[in-house]
């Protein structure tokens, strides 16, 4: 090697120099030092947003909740922050119903809404632990954060794959979280999610590719003899109220649910007009015209000899 270098005895002694220059976090453990033995012992949470741009119902945000026993999913969307301590206190009711277990812990980031004044009492007269992150730590409420980036990447796929607009993402999400409750994952053993919650096997043959086209029967009560008896609707995700589809009409913008469709899964909406203005064309008389060019449609006389069109965006 080389000579005349002195012997060091402690290897291991801090420099603060070489510690102002050089020192770096700990690596945090890849796995987690212990499991819940039962459903609510732990809740990870998180809220993901905001969203640009905001949902069909103007929302900005989600809100997760995981049981790190069985790692199934809820998921709640927001048009605020403030909004999650109701949210919280909704699953906390839906959960707790369903299997007679009682919340024991919530692990959350450090973020207001979590640590509020309101949240924190709630939580101890109800006997329920906050472990907290520490402060820029992400990592160690990782559960909820890589579910958070998996929904998000799966949502942006299925939405380019059928060509959808992004004020979709809301739908999208709470399809992929419905499918991600029935799928099989490594951290649960050879079960779902949804089966390790409940206890038994679901069926997934109602699955179907969200955004495919879908043809709804109309009811003979809400048809004439010679009208349609179809229209033709998106798939958005699954009623859990009802056993039905979610739909989505692109024509009239409303939504409903049914159970009397076909599906055409290789299909997709064809937005390719999506930017053009409808119009009506309306025969107007020349002598309502203001002086601005405009005209006032209720008060002008309709003339069967056509002097000028008005054009109207629908």
């Amino acid at each position: 090697m080389v000579k005349g270098l002195l012997s060091i005895d402690q290897l291991d002694q801090p420099y603060e120099g070489c510690l102002v220059g050089k020192q770096h976090r700990h690596s945090f453990p890849k796995k987690p030092i212990s499991r819940a033995k039962a459903s609510l012992e732990l809740i990870h949470t998180n809220v993901c947003g905001p969203i640009d741009p905001a949902s069909l119902g103007k929302t900005i945000y989600f809100l997760l909740f995981i049981d790190d026993y069985s790692r199934k999913t809820w998921v709640y969307v927001l048009k605020k922050k403030s909004e999650v301590f109701s949210n919280f206190k909704r699953f906390k009711a839906l959960v707790e119903k369903h299997n007679g277990y009682q919340s024991k812990a919530m692990r959350s980031d450090r973020g207001r809404k979590f640590i509020s004044k309101e949240f924190k009492a709630f939580c101890e007269e109800n006997g329920i632990r906050q472990p907290l992150t520490i402060p820029y730590s992400p990592q160690q409420n990782g559960v909820v954060e890589r579910k958070n980036r998996s929904i998000v990447n799966m949502t942006r796929s299925m939405l380019k794959s059928k060509n959808l607009p992004k004020k979709f993402w809301a739908k999208a999400i709470d399809c992929v979280v419905y499918l991600s409750n029935r799928c099989l994952t490594r951290s649960v053993w050879n079960q779902t999610p949804q089966q390790a919650w409940s206890g038994y096997k679901l069926s997934v043959s109602h699955l179907k590719v969200f955004g495919s086209i879908v043809y709804v029967h109309v009811p003979d009560q809400q048809r004439k003899k010679l009208d349609d008896k179809s229209e033709k609707f998106i798939f958005i995700g699954y009623s859990q109220q009802s056993k039905g589809y979610k739909l989505y009409n692109p024509v009239d913008k409303k939504m409903k649910v049914s159970r009397d469709v076909t599906f055409d899964e290789k299909s997709s909406w064809d937005r390719t007009d999506r930017d053009k203005e409808q119009y009506v064309f309306y025969p107007i008389d020349t002598d309502r015209r203001r002086a601005d060019g405009t005209c006032d449609f209720l008060e002008s006389r309709i003339s069967d000899s056509i002097e000028s069109i008005i054009i109207i965006g629908r």
